[in-house]
């Protein structure tokens, strides 16, 4: 079982795959406040309402100081064509091996239809200017949780 990471940790560095064929590292976001969310599988029911209301609160988030990115298991075509279809305007980066996951603690033993599977925990991550974990949730439900977010950072609706 990986462990989770705990609010005053170093936040884990990484350098993944975009959607757009680039790629996006924890270093790109220094001296500024950032959203990391972890989520299951592009196009998907839950994902996608996740994935767009990251979108549609992106502008008022950025106003509070706040950049997003969603990390995946989804190879970066996928991600492009998910993307494309529900015009997200968040970056969505690719961790094909898990890495990522496994060091923020986003993969590992969970409940499934009453059954115990290995899988991805949907998981968000605040990173602060100084790369530290400033909030770290585990097992968040997909619907609600960027209002539920915005009420835990304090911020307005």
């Amino acid at each position: 079982m990986t462990s989770r990471l705990e609010p005053g940790e170093q936040a884990p560095a990484f350098d993944l795959p975009d959607d757009a064929g680039g790629t996006v590292a924890l270093r790109d976001f220094a001296g500024r406040k950032v959203i990391v969310y972890f989520y299951p599988a592009a196009m998907t029911p839950g994902c996608t309402k996740q994935a767009c209301d990251f979108s549609e609160s992106l502008d008022s988030l950025k106003k509070d100081g706040y950049e997003v990115v969603g990390i995946s298991k989804d190879t970066p075509a996928k991600l492009a064509k998910f993307r494309e279809h529900d015009h997200l305007t968040i970056p969505l980066l690719s961790d094909e091996d898990l890495s990522v996951h496994n060091a923020y603690g986003a993969w590992g033993e969970k409940k499934l239809y009453g059954k115990t599977v290995e899988g991805v925990i949907r998981s968000t991550f605040v990173v602060d200017e100084e790369g530290k974990v400033s909030h770290a949730f585990y097992n968040v439900k997909a619907t609600g949780h960027v209002a539920k977010l915005r009420r835990d950072l304090g911020l307005a609706d």
